[in-house]
């Protein structure tokens, strides 16, 4: 779990395009910053920034995502939300288990950021080098979960 300043509510986002939008009306249950190759890969970046959400508290406004399914690092099956008009992965949810109680929401879909301050670090034996994580942060070589 992740400490700091509560969020201000709703959380709301979306995709690029803007044709997938969402809100979220609960506080997130973590923040982490995840250094999978996959994760790194979706975002084009370093690592990506995921948002644990209750999915009771996450409502789809607009927009119908498509979905894909793909084997997470940890032989886990995970299922992508994105949008079909411009390609923007919004979230991604346990696969094969039917329903799941929580959603994790991509960070850089959100309208406001949320603070990566003391957000925990997942995966960090796969983070590159030069990636400086902070001081007194949780961090795990894998997936905690």
């Amino acid at each position: 779990m992740t400490e700091g300043a509560a969020a201000k509510l709703p959380l709301t986002g979306g995709c690029r395009c803007g044709a997938t939008r969402y809100e979220i009306t609960g506080q997130p249950v973590a923040v982490y910053i995840c250094h999978c190759r996959e994760c790194r890969k979706q975002s084009a970046s370093a690592f990506g920034i995921s948002v644990w959400v209750n999915r009771a508290d996450f409502t789809l406004l607009t927009g119908a995502p498509r979905f894909w399914s793909r084997p997470a690092d940890s032989g886990r099956v995970v299922d992508c939300a994105f949008c079909p008009e411009c390609g923007s992965r919004v979230w991604h949810e346990p696969g094969g288990e039917g329903p799941s109680r929580a959603i994790v929401v991509k960070g850089g879909s959100l309208d406001e950021p949320v603070d990566v301050g003391s957000a925990m670090h997942v995966w960090v034996s796969r983070k590159l080098p030069g990636i400086v994580i902070p001081e007194g942060v949780a961090q795990y070589p894998e997936n905690p979960v």
